[in-house]
């Protein structure tokens, strides 16, 4: 094996400098570099753990199994499935009474950790999942159930299209995916144009749009304008896979939107692809959006949604920073679904923008280290509200609450932190608040986050949820949050490689193969690209491109 010292492209040595300027986000600062106590859990085996339960038809236990055969055939002539949105709902056991937000999210995550999940027991679940496609009611999009209305809450309404989208990536070429795709984009694009108002800028401020009117709908409490993120990333992904430009123009115009919105318009999950899209509509197009702008707003805390955002605290002597949700009620009440999404949707940003290396892999090293906090096996049966089911049929604690709260209240003592969730309270005939609609989003934590050779140091893989990209070489982040520089290992295969770093834009390494270490500053970031060696090299612009392929987009993604 042979080290090669670091070789320039441009910009500077590595040695001499550390490239890219990294640029903070005040959330992020406010979270320790190294989360006390460190108990980083195997993310993948929760996730494969989770998959063999959910799935498993013969469980036997109390509220098990947990999935069903539908057999309605709404909107499709195939044999669907479901799962209970919390275990123990009595609202679902069987039938079409399912949610896309857990099921198609179950796929996605089963998939993201190699599970094959169109052959699975000779089962195509991916497949199924066309099924929330809503043909049979006209409205012709993916929406929370195989038969839904719409008009009620844009989140709700427009994020099982983008789990359909990330489907689309994963298993291309099912079914009618093709034609869903384009009848989707199609539909929204629409919505895009009655929303809009002065040079064709669409209006977003509204609680969700009414397709069976064709209008915006607004229920007087509250309103979700960061729908217009979510629209602009899947008419975006539109755009990449047809190569039509309506669809270009209908995701420039939602992001314009929220360019010009004056107040944090975070509600629930869609603000982060607004961000992740900016930065990569910047990088591959040239265009100039304000992406440390809706990477703020990611983190809160929001206006129109009152303090939501991300938290960066201690709770009970913990650090808990990274987790997703409320930072005032009751104190801050973190959820597994919002958690385990942003940390997925946020991870590719530093490869269209460098400057958000160190600021990036910062939180995810927080939030994988907290969201062990949403499950069973991390507390004593007094800050939780249902260890006996997860101590009786989940013993690889691999089900998560719906949440976690600073504090809760066990045998009328405060606890904090608490894990919980809003079913059972909300809901007497629920009996536990362990919330599938969470949980099965736990692939998309675990397909980024691997541990390496030095603890508290994660590689984070910015391909594997970088739905749609153009064709890339693997690439990786690497944060130290220690105090002293760490030699971090790496595997490169057998072929030999150079190691190339898009935040210090050189070569840090030449013709390596096998296990390789680098070192990594104190506090520093790293994103590594694996080339080929000897590779053709070449320039456009700030652009660093090997063998054809963008391996740095530049300084700033510009």
């Amino acid at each position: 094996m042979r080290f090669v010292r670091t070789i320039p492209i441009a910009c500077a040595l590595f040695a001499a400098a550390h490239g890219a300027e990294q640029v903070k986000l005040d959330r992020v600062e406010l979270m320790p570099n190294l989360p006390q106590p460190f108990a980083m859990r195997d993310w993948k085996k929760v996730a494969r753990d989770y998959d063999a339960l959910v799935f498993d038809f013969n469980a036997k236990g109390q509220y098990l199994p947990l999935i069903w055969w539908d057999d309605t055939k709404h909107n499709a002539l195939l044999r669907g499935f479901g799962l209970p949105s919390y275990v123990g709902s009595p609202r679902q056991t069987g039938g079409r009474h399912h949610e896309a937000i857990n099921c198609m999210a179950a796929v996605v995550g089963a998939s993201l950790v190699g599970i094959d999940k169109a052959n699975q027991g000779g089962r195509n679940f991916v497949a199924m999942c066309q099924r929330y496609f809503n043909r049979d009611n006209g409205l012709n999009l993916y929406m929370n159930s195989v038969a839904h209305g719409t008009g009620g809450s844009f989140w709700y309404e427009t994020y099982p299209s983008l789990l359909f989208a990330q489907l689309l990536h994963l298993v291309p070429g099912v079914g009618e995916f093709g034609q869903h795709l384009r009848l989707s984009a199609d539909r929204m694009l629409g919505a895009v144009r009655v929303l809009a108002g002065p040079e064709g800028v669409p209006d977003f401020n509204h609680t969700a749009f009414d397709y069976s009117k064709m209008a915006p709908a607004d229920n007087g409490r509250w309103k979700e304008p960061d729908a217009a993120a979510g629209y602009a990333w899947f008419l975006y992904v539109a755009h990449v896979k047809t190569g039509e430009a309506k669809y270009l123009e209908g995701a420039d115009l939602c992001l314009r939107f929220l360019e010009k919105h004056p107040t944090n318009p975070f509600y629930e999950i869609l603000m982060p692809y607004g961000a992740v899209l900016a930065a990569r509509m910047n990088a591959e197009l040239g265009r100039r959006y304000d992406v440390h702008k809706f990477l703020t707003w990611c983190f809160g805390p929001s206006v129109s949604r009152p303090d939501w955002g991300v938290v960066a605290d201690k709770w009970g002597g913990l650090d808990v920073a990274g987790l997703g949700g409320s930072l005032k009620d009751g104190g801050g009440y973190a959820f597994a679904m919002n958690t385990f999404d942003a940390v997925a949707t946020l991870a590719p940003l530093p490869r269209y923008d460098a400057r958000y290396a160190r600021a990036i892999g910062k939180y995810i090293l927080n939030a994988a280290n907290s969201a062990r906090l949403f499950y069973a096996n991390a507390h004593d049966d007094a800050h939780q509200s249902c260890a006996a089911w997860a101590r009786q049929h989940d013993p690889n604690s691999c089900v998560s609450y719906e949440g976690c709260r600073k504090t809760g209240r066990h045998d009328g003592v405060a606890r904090s932190p608490y894990a919980t969730g809003d079913a059972v309270g909300r809901n007497g005939a629920t009996t536990t608040n362990f919330a599938l609609y969470g949980a099965s989003h736990v692939g998309y934590l675990a397909a980024v986050v691997e541990k390496t050779n030095v603890e508290g140091i994660l590689q984070l893989d910015l391909l594997k949820t970088d739905w749609h990209h153009a064709p890339a070489y693997p690439t990786f982040l690497y944060y130290n949050p220690h105090a002293e520089a760490k030699q971090v290992e790496i595997e490169v295969g057998p072929e030999p490689r150079d190691l190339y770093d898009a935040v210090s834009h050189g070569f840090a390494a030449r013709g390596v193969r096998g296990k390789v270490r680098f070192a990594l500053d104190a506090d520093r970031a790293r994103i590594v690209v694996l080339v080929p060696a000897n590779t053709r090299v070449s320039r456009e612009g700030e652009r660093v491109l090997a063998n054809g392929l963008i391996v740095d987009y530049g300084r700033d993604g510009q």
